[in-house]
């Protein structure tokens, strides 16, 4: 290992916990990380652009999203890739794939296994041996039923240190809360009466990282993580991480330096591993987490998913493209990751300071209207919104004036602008398939966000995908066409420049440039459910070069008659065709 990669190391014991012994620290972590040498790097990697291209698209699903009471969910996951997807999306996220007790998988009970109601590891390596595989390191909090949990209340080392208690006589007025529920938890412990820290749920208790023993456990479970062929580590709630009483506990300096060193880890590691951090938090916030090129890879770039629906319920991009014009390009060697749903609710936190609370309002109400609900977020002595419960495509079944024909258009909008974006673009299954609220798994589970996280019936899914005349087939097959067109367009490399479009309200517009600064891309979205035109000359084509809507084929004339755009319709203006041989 290189004299640099220990210096940085040293340093960053010494910022996460100045009161140890930093070269036991720093040989323990090397042997909880590389428990074999073979997989070291002599050199780090450099920051760079070559993580990923145009190519790089993901689906994120839960490993039982489809079922059919036969098959291990795991090996319909597998099959619908192949059937469905293969060409289309090459990398997936399969949300928490381990035993567990709440949360739809995010109170983890094992992290060592695989949840046998799914399958086993050898079925989520095989999937990673086909497409780049994301997965959840769960590593703010456990379930409250799972060993390590058992043995703190036991006083069973390691484990009777591994969970941050606190006083109900503490100042915790701060403390930033993502639910409304207390904070403490009261248990019975074989040292007496102990309150621990709950930032999510009862049943899922935050670990106290001051202890580097947990950080030394978390080390070995991304191990285990790597060698089973994940590629992408997503580090959940990662914000949350470090706690200290009379502070906000979010966005900590040593969570930060623990997001640094995990950085550093993966930088001297031969398999090429990539780190994203979930923090759903306003945008400023959000990008600390790039750091100085030494902290996530990628981050979420979470205003998107309400900003974009903002702008297809009011008809206006008004707030997205001013948001958006403010972005930062990425830094080197890192990039966004670009989305409008996920498993979670649409949030509305990184739209605070963004949206006017009148909208923020409207938007409430037609959540509610189009058959969600909305979860709340508790602040000093009252609640405010934390996200909206619905799908992303019953969110779009209408407009603030009520629903209307215009539901697919709408969505496939919304979809296409996250493809346009600078960044990677990932695409929930419930989105790729259009799901509708599923209101009976609510009522089962008493859980607004099981609205958005629908079974499949596989056998049923199939038939409805062979039927053309289905929504399922009509939006997932849409999308496929654009996602590999999309994949042919050197202009959309997730770090290919960027430029927001100054148009009118009713069109949402950027220009894309290719690394190589060969081809150029207008990305213009109608936003509206009425037909909108613009004067190429606004868009400064440059004549000479042929200039062609690759979604439809027109040619465009660059100092011709207007360009018009139909409800909801998008166009990719760009200068020439490509056809690149994908590997």
């Amino acid at each position: 290992m290189s004299d640099a990669f220990s210096l940085k190391l040293a340093d960053l014991v010494a910022a996460i916990y100045p009161d140890v012994d930093g070269a036991i620290l720093s040989s323990k972590i090397i042997d909880a990380f590389w428990p074999d040498e073979r997989n070291r790097r002599r050199r780090g990697r450099k920051p760079g652009n070559s993580f990923w291209s145009e190519r790089d698209a993901l689906v994120i699903t839960y490993g039982n999203s489809f079922v059919d009471g036969v098959h291990k969910p795991l090996d319909l996951l597998r099959d619908f890739l192949h059937r469905n997807l293969s060409g289309t999306l090459n990398g997936v996220h399969i949300l928490p794939f381990f035993p567990f007790t709440s949360d739809d998988g995010f109170a983890v009970s094992d992290y060592t296994a695989v949840n046998p109601t799914l399958g086993d590891w050898s079925d989520i390596s095989r999937i990673a041996s086909e497409f780049k595989l994301m997965s959840d390191l769960v590593l703010n909090h456990v379930s409250s039923q799972g060993t390590w949990f058992n043995d703190y209340l036991q006083g069973r080392a390691p484990y009777d240190r591994f969970f941050f208690e606190a006083s109900p006589q503490d100042d915790l007025s701060q403390v930033v809360r993502p639910r409304t529920h207390p904070l403490l938890r009261e248990v019975e412990t074989a040292n007496g009466t102990r309150h621990v820290w709950c930032t999510f749920s009862h049943d899922q208790v935050d670990l106290d990282f001051r202890n580097p023993d947990v950080l030394l456990e978390f080390l070995r479970i991304m191990r285990l993580h790597i060698d089973n062929g994940v590629r992408i580590l997503r580090l959940d709630a990662v914000a949350f991480l470090w706690k200290e009483v009379g502070s906000p506990s979010i966005h900590l300096p040593q969570t930060h330096a623990i997001v640094r060193l995990m950085r550093l880890l993966s930088d001297y590691t031969v398999e090429p591993v990539i780190l994203l951090t979930e923090t759903n938090v306003p945008s400023a916030e959000n990008l600390s987490y790039f750091g100085n090129r030494n902290e996530a890879h990628v981050v979420y770039n979470f205003p998107l998913p309400p900003l974009i629906l903002h702008a297809l319920l009011s008809g206006s991009a008004r707030y997205l493209r001013g948001w958006q014009a403010a972005m930062p390009p990425a830094q080197l060697g890192c990039a966004y990751l670009n989305f409008s749903a996920s498993h979670d609710g649409i949030g509305m936190r990184p739209a605070e300071g963004i949206l006017p609370q009148d909208q923020i309002d409207a938007m409430v109400q037609i959540a509610r209207d189009f058959g969600g609900d909305v979860s709340m977020r508790a602040l000093s002595g009252t609640e405010s919104v934390y996200e909206l419960n619905i799908t992303y495509f019953e969110a779009l079944k209408g407009t603030f004036d009520g629903p209307d024909s215009h539901q697919i258009d709408r969505f496939l909008c919304s979809q296409t602008i996250v493809m346009a974006l600078e960044g990677i673009p990932a695409f929930y299954i419930h989105a790729l398939l259009a799901t509708p609220n599923d209101h009976d798994k609510v009522a089962r589970t008493g859980m607004k966000r099981a609205i958005n996280r629908h079974h499949w019936d596989y056998a049923a899914l199939q038939a409805l995908l062979e039927d053309p005349e289905s929504i399922t087939s009509r939006v997932l097959g849409a999308l496929k066409t654009r996602i590999k067109l999309r994949a042919k367009q050197p202009a959309f490399h997730p770090n290919a420049t960027q430029f927001t479009l100054q148009t009118e309200d009713r069109i949402f517009g950027v220009w894309r440039q290719s690394l190589d600064r060969d081809q150029s891309i207008f990305a213009l979205h109608n936003v509206s459910d009425q037909p909108v035109s613009l004067d190429p000359v606004t868009l400064n084509l440059i004549e000479g070069d042929s200039w062609v809507d690759i979604l439809s084929g027109e040619v465009i004339d660059p100092v011709g008659r207007k360009i018009s755009l139909a409800p909801y319709q998008c166009r990719w203006i760009t200068n020439r065709r490509y056809s690149p041989k994908l590997p």
